[in-house]
Formats: structure tokens, C-alpha cells, sequence
């Protein structure tokens, strides 16, 4: 089994409602029923379970619990920590402190909007970063994460199996 928390922070909660032209018009709600989906279809092609966990906060504090309880569990992270992106010291240090295997997500291109959208605090510690395709970017990420968590586990097949 493979265990996926995608871990949402502040102000995603308006997602369709702000700023579309920016955000798109997909909601929290339709990019967990899209991911569920993606999961499942790749649960059946992998011959493995793909369990998802969603979360969203717009409290800094619980977004680092959230991501600690994760990592410390084992779990993938798919992260879009909004805003937090670019100024959390503390996520950074959650992810790196409990060895979370994360990967950071944006909606929108980051590196095309403005200047202080374009550094980002966890980049150096996830293990890689999504940006720009909207709703697809949370897809792309779990396309990704899902052979890195079980090459990490060893049972990927000619991985440990030996």
C-alpha cells in the first residue's frame, strides 16, 4: 500500500471562486474527486492500493502538524502550501525534520506572476516542484510520487525484490 497525504494551505478552500482566470474554476472538492479517480486507475494498473488523505488549513501551524504526522508516518506528501510557499520557515523545517517525502505544488505558474511568487521556502527540501497546469499539476504530482514511495518502501518491482 501506498500512503499520500495531499496537504492543501491557505486560501485554497476558495478555489473556483478566486481568481479562476488565475486558479482555474475546478474546487478543492473537484480536484479530490479527480485525484480519488487517478488513484484508483492507477491503484489497478500498478496492482497496488493508493490511499489518499486531503487536508486543508489556512493556519500555518496546522499545515506543519499535518505535514510532520505524515512524514513521520511514511506517507507521500503532496503539498500546495499557497502563500506559505514563500514565506515558512516552519514547513520547511517539518518536512525536512520528519523526512517526508514531499512534493510542491502550484496551480498557477509561480515563476510567471509576481516577483515574490517566485522563491519558494520548501523547494530545497521537496523532492521536486509541479507549477502551471492547474488542477493537473495535483495529477502530475501523484504520477510521480507514487514510483518514488515504493522505490523508498522496496517493492518496486526489481527494487529489493530480488
Amino acid at each position: 500500500m501506498v500512503s499520500i497525504h495531499v496537504l492543501n494551505g491557505p486560501n485554497l478552500n476558495l478555489l473556483g471562486r478566486r481568481e479562476p482566470d488565475v486558479y482555474g474554476r475546478f474546487t478543492l472538492a473537484d480536484i479530490e474527486t479527480r485525484l480519488r479517480a487517478r488513484a484508483a486507475a492507477l491503484s489497478a494498473s500498478m496492482g497496488t492500493t493508493i490511499e489518499l488523505t486531503f487536508a486543508q488549513t489556512n493556519i500555518e501551524g496546522e499545515l506543519v502538524t499535518l505535514v510532520q504526522n505524515a512524514g513521520l508516518a511514511g506517507a507521500g506528501v503532496i503539498l500546495n502550501a499557497g502563500a506559505y510557499t514563500h514565506t515558512s520557515i516552519a514547513l520547511r523545517d517539518a518536512i525536512s525534520g520528519a523526512q517526508a517525502l514531499a512534493i510542491e505544488v502550484h496551480l498557477s505558474n509561480v515563476h510567471a506572476r509576481e516577483q515574490f511568487r517566485h522563491h519558494s521556502m520548501i523547494a530545497a527540501v521537496a523532492h521536486g516542484v509541479i507549477a502551471g497546469f492547474g488542477a493537473a499539476s495535483y495529477d502530475l504530482a501523484l504520477e510521480a510520487i507514487v514510483p518514488l514511495l515504493q522505490e523508498r518502501a522496496g517493492t518496486v518491482k526489481g527494487v529489493g525484490n530480488h
